[in-house]
C-alpha cells in the first residue's frame, strides 16, 4: 500500500497571528529540483507577540552569520503559506540573525532522489526533514547525512530537554540529527456528534479516567461498522502502525547502535493476535482494496465528518489548521472534532503512543551549518519558551476549544514519557518493503488478513536477510 502522509503541521505548531504582508516569490531549478524563496502573503505577529519572541530569544548566542540563508528540501514548505500564520522559530531566526529559508521544492517520492542528485552535483541543500521516520538510520549509511555535533550544542542547557530523544538517533558514536522533542505520530480523532448520536462514553473522558483500553476502541468500532450503509470504525492509512504500538515495542528497533527485529516478541504478539480477532477478521475498516487502495473520498477526514467514519487515526498535522482546512474532520467551531491517544491495550498497561521526532538531518555537503544550528537554536528556544503563544495559535487561528488544547498538551506529555519510535521505514527501501505486508497483515482489508503467526513464518526469513544486511552497514 503506498504511504502518503505528509508532515505539514508539525512545523506550524509554534505559529501565531496579527496581520498580513503583502509579498511574492521567485523560483530557479537547481539540482534537487526547484528552488523557491518563500514570500508569500502571510499573517504577521502583534505586538505582544513579538515581544515574547524577543523575550524568548534572549539566551540564544548572538553573532553574526556570514551566510544569511538556509536551504530546505522537503516536499512541503517551512515558510508559511498563503493567509497562515508565521512560526515563532522563523521570526525568531529572522530577527535574531537576519536569517531566511529557502525551498528546494521535491515531492515524496522523489525527495531522497532529488537529495542524492543535489549532494552528487555539490549543490546540497543544508537541512532535511527528520518527521517522517524513514531517514534514519539509511540517511547516514548511505552519506546523505553528517553529524550535528561539530554545529549544534546537544550538551548545552538549552538542549538538555531533548537529551533522551537525540540520543536515540547516533551512529557511529555521533548524533545525526537535531531532535526538539518526541511528537505524536498518531492520535485517534473523531466527531463529537458522532459519539453523542450513537450514545457511546467519549474517549477522552474515558482517556482520563483511564479506562481508554482496546476492548472499549474495538468494541466501538465493531457496534458502529454497517457497511451496507457505508459505515466504518476505521478509515485512513496508519491505524495498523498505531494499534501495534500498543505493545510498547516496534517491530524494527535500533539497541545499542544495532537494528533489531521483534517480530518474535511475545508482547507484541499478543497485540497482534487481537488485532487480528478484533479489528481485521470483522472487516471493521473502510474497504481500500475494494476502492482502489484509496481513502474514502480521496481526502483525509472524509467520512468522520460526514458521521460515516467512527475513528480516523491521523498526525496532528491533519486538524492542525485554520477551519475550513479540517471540515472533512467536522465543524471544529462548534465543537465537533475531538481527539485522544490511542487506546492502551489492558487497563494494566502503559499508554504507550507512536512517535515521530521533531527535528532536522544535516545534509553531507551543507553550504552553510552554521546557520543551520543558528536556526536549531531557535527552533528549540520556541519549544522551551513559547508554549502559550502556540496555544493562542491554536485557540484564536485554528478555533480549537480548551478541550482540544488540553489534550494537545496531555499528548505531547505522553508521547515524551513513553514514546515508540517506529525504525520500519528508516533502514532500507529493501527493509521497508518486506515490513509492508507484516505491519498491515492483521488488519489488510478486502478480506485477506492473517494470523500472527501465519505473518511471521511467511516473512521473517526476508525481513531477517535485509537486517543482517543493514547491520553489516553500520559497523563497516
Amino acid at each position: 500500500m503506498k504511504n502518503t502522509k505528509k508532515v505539514l503541521a508539525g512545523v506550524c505548531a509554534l505559529s501565531f497571528c496579527l496581520s498580513a504582508a503583502a509579498c511574492g516569490s521567485d523560483s530557479s531549478s537547481t539540482a534537487g529540483g526547484t528552488t523557491t524563496t518563500t514570500t508569500a502573503s502571510y499573517i504577521t505577529m502583534n505586538e505582544s507577540q513579538a515581544a515574547a519572541v524577543s523575550e524568548a530569544a534572549q539566551d540564544l548566542e548572538k553573532k553574526e552569520l556570514a551566510n544569511k540563508e538556509i536551504k530546505f528540501l522537503a516536499h512541503w514548505d517551512i515558510n508559511p503559506s498563503e493567509g497562515n500564520p508565521i512560526g515563532a522559530d522563523l521570526q525568531m531566526f529572522k530577527d535574531v540573525y537576519d536569517g531566511y529559508i529557502t525551498y528546494m521544492s521535491s515531492t515524496w517520492e522523489t525527495r531522497y532522489t532529488d537529495l542524492a542528485t543535489a549532494v552528487a552535483s555539490g549543490d546540497s541543500p543544508d537541512f532535511f526533514s527528520a518527521m517522517d521516520m524513514d531517514g534514519f538510520p539509511k540517511g547516514a549509511l548511505k552519506a546523505m547525512f553528517e553529524p550535528v555535533d561539530d554545529y549544534v550544542k546537544l550538551d548545552s542547557e538549552l538542549w538538555a530537554p531533548a537529551k533522551s530523544v537525540n540520543d536515540v538517533f547516533v551512529f557511529k558514536g555521533k548524533h545525526y540529527l537535531a531532535a526538539i522533542q518526541a511528537s505524536p505520530d498518531i492520535v485517534c480523532v473523531y466527531n463529537t456528534k458522532t459519539i453523542a448520536d450513537h450514545q457511546y462514553d467519549d474517549p477522552a473522558t474515558l482517556y482520563y479516567n483511564g479506562e481508554w483500553t482496546f476492548d472499549k476502541f474495538a468494541d466501538m468500532c465493531n457496534d458502529f461498522t454497517d457497511a451496507e450503509n457505508e459505515l466504518y470504525g476505521l478509515d485512513g492509512w496508519w491505524y495498523s502502525a498505531s494499534l501495534g504500538h500498543m505493545a510498547g515495542k516496534a517491530m524494527i528497533e535500533l539497541q545499542n547502535g544495532e537494528i533489531v527485529n521483534n517480530l518474535d516478541d511475545p508482547d507484541i504478539a499478543k497485540v497482534q493476535e487481537q488485532l487480528y480477532e478484533r479489528i481485521g477478521k470483522p472487516q471493521v475498516m473502510y474497504d481500500l482494496a475494494a476502492n482502489g487502495w484509496s481513502i474514502r473520498g480521496g481526502t483525509n477526514g472524509q467520512g468522520v465528518g460526514s458521521y460515516e467514519t467512527l475513528f480516523y487515526p491521523i498526525g496532528l498535522w491533519g486538524i492542525e489548521g485554520m477551519p475550513d482546512a479540517v471540515t472533512a474532520f467536522g465543524d471544529v467551531e462548534a465543537g465537533e472534532i475531538m481527539f485522544c491517544p490511542m487506546p492502551k491495550f489492558t487497563a494494566d498497561s502503559k499508554h504507550y503512543m507512536t512517535a515521530r521526532v521533531d527535528g532536522y538531518f544535516l545534509c553531507k555537503g551543507a553550504p552553510n551549518p552554521e546557520g543551520f544550528a543558528a536556526f536549531m537554536d531557535c527552533r528549540m528556544a520556541t519549544k522551551t519558551k513559547l508554549q502559550d503563544l502556540s496555544d493562542e495559535t491554536h485557540r484564536e487561528n485554528y478555533k480549537w476549544n480548551e478541550d482540544m488544547i488540553n489534550m494537545l498538551h496531555e499528548c505531547y506529555k505522553v508521547v515524551n514519557e513513553n514514546p515508540v519510535f517506529n525504525f520500519t521505514s528508516g533502514v532500507s527501501d529493501d527493509l521497508s518493503a518486506a515490513m509492508q505486508n507484516i505491519t498491515q497483515g492483521t488488519m489488510l482489508t478486502g478480506g485477506n488478513v492473517k494470523s500472527w503467526t501465519e505473518i511471521v513464518e511467511s516473512e521473517k526469513e526476508s525481513v531477517d536477510f535485509w537486517i543482517e544486511d543493514a547491520n553489516a552497514g553500520m559497523v563497516q
